[in-house]
This record gives C-alpha cells, structure tokens and sequence, in this order.
C-alpha cells in the first residue's frame, strides 16, 4: 500500500512537471505558428513560389541530422507498442522548425502532429529518469494528452484522445491520472503565456425528435465516410508517391511545384496553411463553398504525402467544419450546428477516437450541445475501423 501510494506520488510529480515543459514549448511553438501564418498571408505573392526550395532544406535537415525522426508519429506508436526504447530528442528542434518553414511557405498542413510528438519525447524521456517498473507506455501516453492540451487547450480531449488513440476501442486506463494532470497543467501554461485557446459557444435549442435523430445519424455517417475517405486517400498518396518518386528531394520538388501552382490558382491563397480560416467562416457565417472541403482535403493530402511536416488534425477540423456547413440545409439543421458536428466527428473518423471527438464538441463549443455531438461522433467512428491517418494504429 505504501509503495503504491510513493509511486503514484511520484508519477503524479512528474507529470506537473511534464505539463509545465511542454505548455512552455507549446506555446513557443504554436506562437511562432501564428506570427508565421499571419506574415505569410500578408506576403504571400513572395513566400508561395519558394515552397519547393523550403521543402528540399525540410528533407535536407532530416536527411543531415534527424536519422530516425522523420518517421515522425510512427516513432510514437512504435514505443507504445513496445517496438522501439526511445524517441531521438533530435525530433522537437527539428519538427518544429520544418513545420514553420511549411506554414511560412504556405504547405496546407496542421500542427497537432508536432505537438503530440513534442510531448511524447519530453515526457517518454522524462520518465526513463523516474525509478518505477514498466512506466514506459504511461509515460508515453501522459506527453501525448500533455502535448495535444497545451497546443489546443482542451484538457479533457487530449487526455481521452491519449487514452484512445494508440489501440482503437481500448484505453490505457493506467496513465489517465497522470495523463490529466499533466494535461490540465499543460493547457494552463500555454494559456498563461498568451496561447489563446479557439472556442465558439454555441445555444442550439433542437428537440431530438426522431426525425431529427436520424438527420443526425446520417449527417454523422456522411461525416465518418470523408474522414476515412481523407485517412485512406492520404495512405494511397503516401505509397504512390514514395513508389514513383523514390527520392525524398526530387520527390518534394515534384509536388511542391504542383502544389504551388494549384494553391495560387485556387482562389488565391485560400486552402493554404491550417485552415482555421476556413473554421472562422464556417462558424462566423462567412462565405463557404461548396467545393471548400474537397479542395482542403486533396491538397493537404498533397503537401503531407510530398514529404512536408505539420498534421491532419486542423486540417479535418476544416474540411469537417466546411462541409458541415453545405450538408446542414440539405437536413433542414441549423447551418452553425452543422459545422460543429463536422469539425468534431470528421476528425473522429480520420482517427479512429470516440470520446475525445465529443469532448472536443463540449470544450470548444460547450457541453450543453453534448447529445448532438454524441450521435454525431459515435456514427462517424462507427463507420471506419479499417483505415487511420495513423498508419501504426492497432485495431
């Protein structure tokens, strides 16, 4: 009972220090990400043209010093499955520099892969240093909730999202105290240090008829089929394009050069970089065309199956949001519900994850919504299984 109680004691220790480390480094991160964005939007007649050269320093920084880091999230299932000891300390630097050279450049690609993988190695090797048998996988999972709060501010997400995302239908149960602690701690940090958390309340006040609860179930199946349709196109991509274009340099030359020329062509800019202002449009009641989400989930595609850094998290956020906005009249929802329940339950079908789609529905929209997004969610995750943006994903 004693050595129980000394080993919580000192997992629960460690993990207020791994939310602290990692809310500072989120916030540097996601900071930089923002002022980023912000100069490549005001610049971006200057900066588009040169994506191919930033691609090519991208490969030539992992080729000269990151060895193994390139595998980027696989590195990151592979030790929670037990495969692989370490996670190279290499990979923070590198990741986030080579994702804001993406962003700077205007690569349509996310964030929340970098900061999963940021939090996993600072916390995986912090915990190598606490003398407790067999900590590895708890250690593991407690970065990755810490690294997906601290960068989007949703505690109770990531920490369910940790717990989820490595087996689908399983939980790692043993880290969820420390993967909450250092989640709550890590959202905080970043918060404190002017990290500034998305949210949009919504009052939606719809009586859940059955009528209505059908148009639910189909609007969720709708929404699982392109999220698996955007994890299995992106593992085609992936494999066509390492299979035709063997080297990585003439292989992000390659697309780059592509994606530049249908970046600028495609209304001027608007599908580059995380997407989030496609989400404020969606949300807003800006202008949202019927074509938006298609054309952010292909050339995101193309920019990650290119070889380029970032994540599919805000990316889906955007395609969800965009599309939820063009199905909600055809079944007579309120057109901003629509693009709630598209944010959340897209991404629940790209990733395989039940709880924390829903959760992400309550904190960044507000918990009153909750049975919406909870039909919503459950038939979007329902509907894949087979396919994941995380390749390494156990089923």
């Amino acid at each position: 009972m004693l050595k129980t109680f000394k080993n919580t004691s000192v997992v629960m220790l460690a993990a207020i220090v791994i939310g602290l480390l990692i809310g500072c480094i989120d916030a540097v991160f996601g900071k930089v990400l923002l002022l980023v964005s912000d100069f490549r939007d005001a610049h971006l007649i200057i900066f588009l043209p040169f994506l191919a050269l930033a691609g090519l320093l991208s490969v030539w920084l992992y080729q000269r010093f990151g060895g193994e880091s390139s595998k980027g999230m696989n590195l990151v299932f592979e030790v929670g499955q037990g495969k692989r000891q370490e996670i190279p300390r290499i990979l923070i630097p590198l990741i986030m520099l080579t994702t804001w050279l993406t962003h700077l450049f205007g690569g349509s690609a996310g964030r929340e892969g970098v900061a999963v993988q940021i939090g996993a190695t600072i916390s995986h090797w912090l915990g190598r240093l606490v003398p407790i048998e067999n900590n590895s996988r708890v250690f593991l999972v407690t970065g990755i909730a810490a690294g997906f709060a601290g960068l989007f501010q949703t505690p109770l997400a990531a920490t369910f999202f940790a717990l989820e995302v490595l087996v689908v239908g399983q939980l790692a149960l043993p880290a969820l105290l420390s993967a909450l602690l250092a989640s709550l701690v890590a959202s905080q940090t970043s918060r404190i240090l002017g990290l500034e958390k998305f949210s949009v309340p919504l009052s939606i006040n719809l009586s859940l008829s059955p009528l209505v609860i059908v148009k639910l179930l189909i609007l969720g199946l709708c929404f699982g089929l392109v999220g698996s349709g955007f994890a299995a196109f992106l593992s085609w991509a992936k494999t066509q394009a390492s299979h035709y274009l063997i080297n990585p340099y003439t292989r992000i030359v390659v697309l780059s050069l592509f994606l530049t020329l249908l970046l600028f062509l495609l209304e001027s800019g608007r599908y580059v970089g995380l997407g989030t202002n496609l989400i404020l449009l969606s949300l807003k009641g800006g202008p949202i065309y019927g074509w938006d989400w298609l054309l952010k989930l292909v050339l995101t595609v193309l920019t990650l199956a290119a070889g380029f850094q970032g994540g599919e998290v805000t990316p889906l956020f955007a395609i969800g949001a965009s599309l939820g906005v063009i199905l909600a009249p055809f079944f007579g929802l309120p057109v901003l519900l629509g693009a709630a329940l598209g944010y959340s339950a897209v991404f629940a079908g790209a990733t395989n994850t039940l709880l924390a789609p829903i959760l992400i529905g309550g904190e960044v929209f507000g918990f009153a919504n909750t049975s919406y997004f909870l039909l919503v969610v459950a038939t979007a995750f329902l509907v894949n299984h087979q396919y994941s943006i995380y390749p390494l994903q156990k089923r």
